[in-house]
């Protein structure tokens, strides 16, 4: 990757969206922490601020030195950066009379290149408590809306940067050592400011000089070439699930090593209908280098009696890990020779599908208590395993990391699968596991997820699953009375699996997937239908 822009986070909800929204431009971006020191790098184009719950005369409200950004690169400041930077300088910013949440119309007044094609009265998206009262000396005003004086402005006297071919990407006036200034009140990276991602476009790429050019492809090459760097003659050991994160990783990493990957795949007895099958059939014609391991009784046995979500969730992955380590220490013993030993060229290296929603969650932005939360991928290893990470994907979302696997010729249908809890079809039984009830809820979920495929409704939601209920209900089946349990069935829509909605599948499709499940699955007789979005439900029960 040749060029980046450089988000600096002040604990806004919307910060991940403004590295989508950059991204989405074939521009690659990192998130950091406002308070992590970085380099001015020549590859650096560019830095936008961030929103924040804070207010800028908070008495410990987030600061950075805006003004020496400004003399290295380009910097847009979106709601609290907009008005920590005319603070700043010199400006004024106190409370709104009222707070504005919410659509707003954006009225010009002042042609910029910030702003070029973009429509008079543009619907935008306010969120802040505090505006803009007075801007500094030297800066100039660009939009207003009904209700805000200052929507969006500029520092008015700087130079302008010049792309690598010589042409000028803005039409600032060239007086000051300065490079380009702005601020934006309104959050251009949300939907509804409908014309939001064009006034990103134009200062990624008519204000910054970007190129455009992060693309799968360049990524697929410079990763390539980096995990050659990064391993070396070092083996790396990897869990692999089935989903798309690891196997998208394990295909990067094999590409860069080849046989040098040694991927374990464990059979923990709560995966889908034949997944443990069918997913290392696609390893293997993949040409991955990877080990079934069953281990369903394990499990089981490691759940029984336990009914707490939590608690099942802890059994899963404190017995995984012992069963990984015991597959590991056992590949060590098989790929090293004395030698490599000798040289430690052996496995030094564990594998993870992390992906960068992973690292941003996990990251700090006002110190370790306001962590969201401490993510499985990137918590740490078990110590005495004595393996450092490779993370090919650490710096992806979710739909980047699609578009990656498509590029190295994933089949589609393991690139476009749904995401699907580390847990598995623990979590979607409630109470306590046992075998026949995974077998019960392995058969309607199969009959589920084949249902929304015949009918080219799975590309149309997040995701979807079956969920087993600890209910028994009667029931008439021809001349038998039954009493046997409900499932229910759950399809959302969402982006980013954040905030979801659920997914208005049409009644007859509903009506025919119930009448499937209780007429092939013995054991069920009752399908209910899932209509609680997130928040204030989550998209799985437990």
């Amino acid at each position: 990757m040749n060029e980046k822009i450089l988000i600096l986070d002040f604990g806004s909800q919307y910060t991940q969206l403004i590295a989508r929204a950059v991204r989405e431009a074939n521009v690659f971006c990192e998130i950091i922490p406002y308070q992590k020191t970085f380099e001015f790098e020549p590859r650096l184009k560019g830095i936008i601020l961030s929103g924040s719950p804070f207010s800028v005369n908070d008495e410990n409200a987030p600061d950075v030195n805006v003004k020496e950004y400004i003399s290295k690169v380009p910097v847009l400041g979106i709601c609290y950066g907009a008005q920590l930077t005319a603070k700043r300088f010199g400006g004024r910013v106190g409370k709104s009379n009222k707070r504005e949440y919410g659509r707003a119309l954006l009225h010009k007044q002042k042609d910029d290149v910030i702003l070029k094609d973009v429509m008079e009265k543009s619907q935008v998206w306010m969120s802040h408590a505090d505006s803009i009262l007075e801007l500094p000396k030297g800066f100039e005003l660009l939009a207003t809306t009904e209700t805000i004086p200052i929507a969006a402005f500029m520092k008015s006297e700087v130079r302008s940067r010049r792309s690598e071919n010589g042409s000028q990407s803005s039409d600032l006036i060239p007086h000051t050592s300065d490079f380009p200034l702005y601020g934006l009140q309104f959050h251009p990276e949300v939907y509804h400011s409908v014309e939001g991602k064009k006034i990103l476009h134009n200062f990624l790429v008519n204000i910054c000089g970007c190129s455009q050019d992060w693309t799968a492809a360049h990524f697929v090459t410079d990763t390539v070439a980096a995990l050659k760097k990064q391993i070396g003659k070092r083996k790396v050991v990897m869990a692999l699930s089935g989903g798309v994160d690891s196997t998208v990783a394990a295909i990067l990493i094999h590409r860069a090593i080849g046989d040098h990957l040694y991927g374990i795949f464990v059979d923990n007895g709560v995966l889908r209908k034949n997944e443990f099958e069918t997913v290392l059939k696609t390893y293997e014609q993949s040409g991955l280098n990877v080990k079934g391991i069953d281990a369903k009784q394990r499990f089981y046995d490691a759940l029984t009696g336990k009914t707490d979500p939590e608690e099942k969730r802890k059994a899963i992955g404190s017995l995984f890990i012992d069963i990984f380590q015991e597959e590991a220490k056992k590949i060590v013993q098989w790929s090293m020779t004395p030698l490599e030993i000798t040289h430690g060229e052996g496995i030094g290296l564990l594998g993870q599908g992390t992906i960068y929603p992973d690292v941003i969650e996990s990251m700090s932005v006002h110190g370790p208590s306001q962590t969201i939360k401490s993510h499985h991928n990137v918590g740490g290893l078990p110590e005495h395993l004595h393996l450092d990470l490779v993370e090919p994907l650490r710096f992806l979302f979710k739909d980047e990391v699609r578009k990656v696997g498509r590029e190295l010729g994933i089949p589609p249908e393991m690139v476009e699968r749904h995401p699907f809890p580390g847990p598995g079809l623990a979590i979607r039984i409630l109470g306590e596991i046992t075998e026949k009830k995974v077998r019960l809820l392995q058969e309607a979920d199969h009959l589920y997820i084949k249902g929304l495929k015949d009918n080219n409704l799975y590309a149309t939601v997040w995701q979807a699953g079956a969920i087993l209920l600890p209910v028994k209900s009667v029931g008439v089946m021809g001349d038998e009375r039954t009493y046997e349990y409900t499932i229910a069935l759950r399809a959302v829509t969402s982006i980013d699996g954040m905030t979801a909605d659920w997914a208005h599948l049409p009644y007859e499709f509903l009506a025919n997937i119930s009448n499937e499940i209780i007429n092939n699955v013995k054991g069920i007789n009752r399908v209910l239908y899932d209509i609680s979005s997130k928040p204030p439900a989550t998209i799985e029960w437990e």
